[in-house]
């Protein structure tokens, strides 16, 4: 069952805690913070936690199996047992996937029945939901896909970070700090603190502050934009630049990229228009797949 991040936290506001758990996407810092918040609500005040709190890396072969045969076993001293299962990846060309087709029937099979007496937490740092084993896992569970911030989100983020830290910050001086960074809640939150620490003894953070010790590393999304160019999506691909403009890139660097992409693409084309195998084409463009 597919829920938000809005959504999964009014649950565990409620303490309603499911058997299974697959939290994926590409905003990891929040991610990792859901993971252990449900850890922790999952153990009562005096329940034996070290005896009951498990982690198994898939970067283990076969450790999937030792996961799930622990879920099956009752907790000691404890309310309930706690399996994180952790380096999950279903990836579209399958070729660096963690979780394996021929896992799927003990996968399933637990699906169908999990434990009572545990939570499962599967963390993915790739989940295709198009493919066999990603569409189960989300089906079967309650599945959360942490997206990226938009820049309001950061916004209120980084404010209630602010209050933690007792620090102010003008609202542009904030847009700006979160320009320069991007998308990235781990790398805001450090942040944050870091200039927090240095805004002492009057805790006011102001541009000059952010200038001297943030580095600007807001990486433009290039990708994006040529997928909508070459797609012919006008709209969207204007929007996108318009965005990466604002972020302050240089107009001439980013024609560079554009045009190194393009080349890229006749190049292929010119190859394949010739005959070449698929397979040399990726070998020397140097694609993943």
């Amino acid at each position: 069952m597919p829920l938000t991040r809005e959504q999964l936290r009014e649950q565990l506001r409620r303490r309603e805690i499911a058997p299974v758990y697959v939290l994926s996407g590409a905003e990891t810092y929040l991610r990792d913070i859901a993971a252990k918040t449900i850890a922790e609500l999952s153990f009562g005040k005096d329940d034996f936690r070290d005896f009951n709190d498990d982690v198994f890396s898939l970067n283990t072969p076969d450790n999937i199996k030792n996961a799930l045969a622990a879920a099956d076993q009752l907790p000691m001293m404890a309310q309930r047992r706690v399996v994180e299962i952790t380096e999950v990846r279903v990836t579209a060309s399958a070729n660096k996937d963690s979780l394996k087709e021929d896992q799927f029937d003990a996968i399933a099979a637990y699906l169908a029945n999990p434990s009572p007496n545990s939570v499962v937490l599967f963390v993915a740092d790739e989940l295709n939901r198009s493919r066999k084993v990603g569409k189960l896992l989300s089906e079967k569970s309650v599945s959360v896909d942490f997206t990226p911030l938009e820049d309001a989100e950061l916004v209120k983020w980084a404010n209630s970070k602010l209050d933690e830290f007792g620090t102010q910050m003008d609202d542009r001086t904030l847009r700006h700090l979160i320009a320069m960074i991007g998308p990235d809640v781990r790398r805001l939150t450090i942040e944050i603190g870091k200039l927090s620490t240095a805004a002492l003894p009057d805790k006011v953070i102001n541009i000059d502050l952010v200038d001297s010790l943030v580095a600007n590393v807001r990486e433009i999304p290039n990708f994006d934009l040529t997928d909508n160019l070459v797609a012919g999506n006008k709209a969207k691909a204007l929007k996108i630049l318009s965005k990466i403009l604002n972020d302050g890139a240089e107009p001439l660097m980013l024609l560079g990229l554009l045009s190194y992409n393009y080349r890229r693409l006749l190049m292929v084309k010119d190859m394949m228009e010739r005959g070449v195998d698929r397979s040399e084409v990726s070998r020397v463009m140097k694609l993943r797949y």
